[in-house]
């Protein structure tokens, strides 16, 4: 096997990927092999080291003369305030993922707030100054120049979501349309009509897909989508209220709602039961991330399971592996680094 010379099945140079499937472990991997670090066992060495020698793998050159200058750190940038992170279990959890995947590696682990334009202009100095090797984004919203200023500075970069269809950086995200399509299937199959929408904030490609699930789910059992049934929300508590009192001064005859997070479903139930709404007897709910509130909710909150752990590990693999190999992404490259992870529908009594 030693005489493949170089050459990779595609006929250019072997790539870090192949290498991988060679070896038969995930890219994350032979980045940390690759770049020294001692958390991998010596099985899972040898087998990515033999996998090198018998492809010819040569990482970039270029990125192997900046390894001096290697900081050896990561920057988790949250664009939002600090408020919202420490509120929703999204952000926890996608943390604990994140920080389990590096527990492998050398890596330290910054996380860096961005909620303003003033913390947005102290990010941008930060990362012109190369202080990190590569940058994970969680929450990004259409307009954030972030993701930008990051492909400017030729930063390796996560982001936990593209901005849009055209996204074109690495990107991992649940399933948001089918996890949007699942919630209003379900209260259709439980006899529900009046389904209304409470959606994420809307420059959120991730919220927008939920509601594209939405209406897809209704018109396809032969409903029509009432715009008058959806109401935007911004993935907290309050907005979630506010929302809800909206959808029934609107719309009291309502009989369903389809929160686009476990929080918002938390405000909602309080203005359904401050209203005199039983759930599920008058009005059935779901929510979504299946978090702890909707284990602990009462009743307890049929919910939409997007695996977020695992999300923030898939988005480290990727990053590592972005860190290693330097290289400008091909059309085939784009297909490996826009991630998509399954989600699924977990039926408690509130529905």
């Amino acid at each position: 096997m030693a005489g493949h010379g170089g050459r990779s099945r595609s006929g250019g140079r072997p790539t870090l990927e192949e290498v991988a499937a060679r070896a038969g472990v995930g890219r994350g991997t032979v980045s940390r092999v690759i770049n020294g670090s001692p958390r991998v066992s010596d099985a899972t060495r040898a087998a990515v080291e033999a996998a090198v020698a018998e492809l010819g793998y040569v990482p970039n050159t270029a990125a192997r003369a900046l390894a001096a200058n290697r900081t050896d750190s990561i920057a988790l940038v949250v664009p939002e305030p600090e408020t919202r992170f420490f509120a929703e279990p999204y952000f926890s959890d996608m943390l604990r993922g994140v920080g389990a995947e590096l527990s492998d590696t050398e890596m330290q682990l910054l996380l860096i707030f961005a909620g303003s334009d003033r913390e947005r202009r102290r990010l941008a100095q930060y990362l012109a100054a190369h202080r990190v090797d590569g940058v994970l984004l969680v929450s990004v919203h259409a307009d954030d120049p972030l993701p930008d200023l990051l492909a400017q500075l030729e930063i390796p970069a996560v982001i936990s979501g593209p901005r849009s269809a055209a996204e074109t950086l690495a990107s991992v995200d649940s399933d948001n349309y089918g996890g949007g399509r699942s919630a209003v299937e379900h209260l259709i199959q439980r006899g529900r009509r009046k389904i209304a929408h409470i959606t994420g904030r809307l420059d959120v490609y991730g919220a927008q897909r939920r509601v594209d699930g939405y209406r897809d789910a209704l018109r396809d059992a032969g409903h029509r989508a009432d715009d008058q049934l959806i109401e935007p929300g911004d993935f907290t508590e309050e907005g979630g209220r506010r929302a809800m009192a909206t959808l029934l001064s609107r719309r009291p005859d309502l009989d369903a709602v389809f929160a686009g997070s476990d929080v918002m479903a938390a405000g909602a139930r309080q203005i359904l039961r401050k209203e005199g709404r039983r759930i599920p007897d008058d009005v059935a709910l779901v929510g979504y991330d299946d978090s702890a509130i909707a284990r602990h909710m009462d009743p307890p909150l049929t919910s939409v399971r997007q695996p977020i752990e695992e999300m923030g590990r898939r988005m480290i693999d990727l990053l590592l592996t972005e860190i290693a190999d330097r290289r400008p992404p091909t059309s085939r490259d784009l297909d490996r680094r826009q991630m998509v992870l399954a989600t699924e529908l977990v039926p408690r009594t509130s529905s």
